[in-house]
């Protein structure tokens, strides 16, 4: 006879799981209630659960500029994430598929580029971005997040291609399929949902990166993270626009990540059951 567990432990395990859920969401669910308020009811103690929706806080982040910060993002992180993925991909497969001499040396180098704490770097990059005219300039920005985002998207896609069968590859070898036919019409439709995880995770590091923008930009290539700073004066936080302004950066970062749920959840439980 099958054993049913206890209802009991059931309840109080999907109660449990409620609870951690309404936890992680209640700050993201605080800030999208708190962009619709005014600033005297952003700041009433206690807080006003109970008010009168007002869109004024989303027409005060659009005056004051929001719209060149979101291009200029949204410029950066795609244009970025497609670099990455265009490099990541054949180096991945190199690293696992058609593994070469020096392997584990590259995938430590790879790795080594991630110690170096990013504040330590910032003078020698502030000084080649100066000499190169490309200070307040995005390409700067794309550089940079290529280069951030590469060793990570190699070692994730890395273990993505190690879960591709040998026996589909060597089929294809068999059949007289070239390399460039191996990549894109036998292994890369297997590791797709591994590909669109990869970029995703790009996407979220590069769309909310903040050192090297606040430090490397200014009034033309100023990205939403640097937007959002200029609600912190001394005269205090306006939380009401704070929140509006945050929930339109969020916005298309979640639209995207729901969108894009189904690859996320396959292509991180890649190779978790056998």
């Amino acid at each position: 006879m099958m054993r049913t567990g206890n209802p009991i432990g059931r309840w109080a395990l999907t109660a449990l799981t409620w609870l951690v859920a309404i936890l992680f969401v209640f700050p993201v669910l605080w800030m999208v209630l708190t962009s619709f308020k005014q600033e005297s009811d952003a700041y009433s103690n206690p807080p006003k659960v109970v008010f009168t929706p007002t869109l004024d806080q989303f027409a005060g982040v659009l005056e004051r500029g929001f719209l060149p910060y979101l291009a200029n993002s949204a410029f950066v992180t795609v244009t970025s994430t497609l670099l990455v993925l265009l490099l990541a991909v054949p180096a991945a497969y190199v690293l696992s598929i058609s593994a070469v001499p020096g392997t584990r040396d590259a995938l430590g180098f790879f790795l080594s580029t991630k110690m170096l704490p990013i504040v330590a770097a910032i003078i020698p990059l502030y000084v080649i971005s100066q000499n190169l005219k490309l200070l307040d300039n995005v390409w700067a920005l794309v550089v940079l997040y290529t280069a951030m985002n590469l060793p990570l998207a190699i070692w994730m896609m890395r273990s993505f291609f190690l879960e591709v069968p040998r026996e589909m590859v060597e089929a294809g070898r068999i059949d007289g399929a070239k390399l460039p036919t191996l990549l894109f019409r036998v292994v890369l439709p297997v590791v797709a949902p591994g590909i669109a995880a990869t970029a995703l995770i790009c996407v979220i590091f590069s769309w909310t990166e903040f050192f090297y923008a606040v430090n490397l930009t200014a009034a033309q290539a100023g990205t939403v993270p640097v937007f959002l700073v200029g609600f912190i004066t001394s005269e205090g936080l306006y939380w009401a626009q704070l929140s509006a302004a945050a929930f339109l950066a969020s916005l298309p970062v979640m639209i995207i990540g729901w969108a894009a749920q189904n690859h996320l959840v396959r292509g991180l439980s890649m190779g978790a059951v056998k």
